[in-house]
């Protein structure tokens, strides 16, 4: 077995989408071949309503697939096809918008004003930029949860962990999409699919993601704020870890325990075009997208 390790750590950056919603941006309209198969992660969490209750408007999008995880409040959704649904606290949605799909997400917190989700963009090839758009719902219910003897405890989301399989299936990058949460001062290894980029994004609590040659966590450059800096790993919140080649990571949770997305896909390697909710292989499709939304074309007879 070969550990993975620490290639890169970043922190999410503010910034706004949609009608004002204030968020954290993890990653996205950077390079692409770092997250390959994944393009952007936002982590929308907040306790003020005046900050997200405008939402993500009606808008666009073509050639990409969309997963939304709630953790706390709910997101109502609905779409040009007529699709209309709710997603509630643990739920998840993964929306393939292939050939195009106009949309709209409004979210809302619970009763104590509070909002917390994530969404992460995942690239089509494209032999299936131009699919047929679908969706699929699953109810917290439906997630399987794993909890191992020392307390840690993975809800399967995407892919195969632990004997479990998640209930979201058919994904073009054949990814993994796992919750973790590991309890204080405990060290887990947690296998991954050597071929595939593997990510970890920390929501609660730290710790430390290394390889077992370096106990005391490894030297990585950390972007803050435009600076690089060399510092000594210790992954807290709305932090993003990309790992290097290998099939297991380890991680060892601070005092406070450690909770984080994990996140696997085996890269397309495909030329990326990209303006905006649109993601195409070219430049001339990028621009006929758009032809298409101006002339009325944009959504495709099915």
């Amino acid at each position: 077995m070969t550990f993975r390790p620490v290639a890169a750590t970043s922190l999410a950056q503010p910034t706004m989408e949609g009608a004002g919603v204030h968020l954290h941006r993890v990653f996205g309209f950077g390079d692409p071949t770092l997250t390959d198969p994944f393009l952007m992660m936002d982590d929308f969490r907040n306790d003020d309503p005046r900050l997200y209750s405008k939402g993500f408007p009606w808008h666009p999008h073509r050639g990409i697939e969309t997963i939304t995880y709630v953790l706390e409040g709910q997101v109502e959704h609905a779409d040009s096809l007529g699709n209309k649904g709710l997603l509630g606290p643990g739920s998840v949605q993964w929306m393939t918008a292939g050939s195009g799909i106009v949309h709209q997400e409004m979210p809302a917190g619970d009763q104590q004003g509070r909002m917390h989700g994530f969404q992460l963009w995942a690239n089509l090839p494209s032999a299936l930029k131009m699919t047929t758009p679908r969706y699929q719902d699953v109810m917290s219910s439906d997630i399987p949860v794993e909890i191992d003897d020392d307390g840690t405890v993975v809800k399967v989301i995407i892919g195969s962990f632990w004997g479990k399989t998640g209930p979201v299936d058919g994904i073009a990058a054949n990814p993994m999409l796992l919750d973790v949460s590991v309890p204080a001062g405990q060290r887990k290894v947690l296998p991954v699919d050597t071929r595939a980029n593997a990510l970890a994004y920390v929501f609660a609590g730290s710790g430390q993601f290394r390889d077992a040659s370096d106990p005391i966590g490894i030297k990585v450059e950390k972007e803050f704020r435009g600076e690089e800096l060399n510092i000594r790993d210790l992954s807290g919140n709305r932090t993003l870890v990309r790992f290097g080649a290998g099939d297991e990571i380890t991680v060892t949770a601070g005092d406070e325990g450690i909770r984080f997305l994990l996140m696997t896909g085996r890269p397309i390697q495909e030329p990326v075009a990209w303006h905006g909710p649109i993601v195409m292989n070219t430049q001339e499709e990028l621009k006929q997208a758009f032809r298409d939304l101006q002339n009325g074309t944009f959504i495709q007879p099915t």
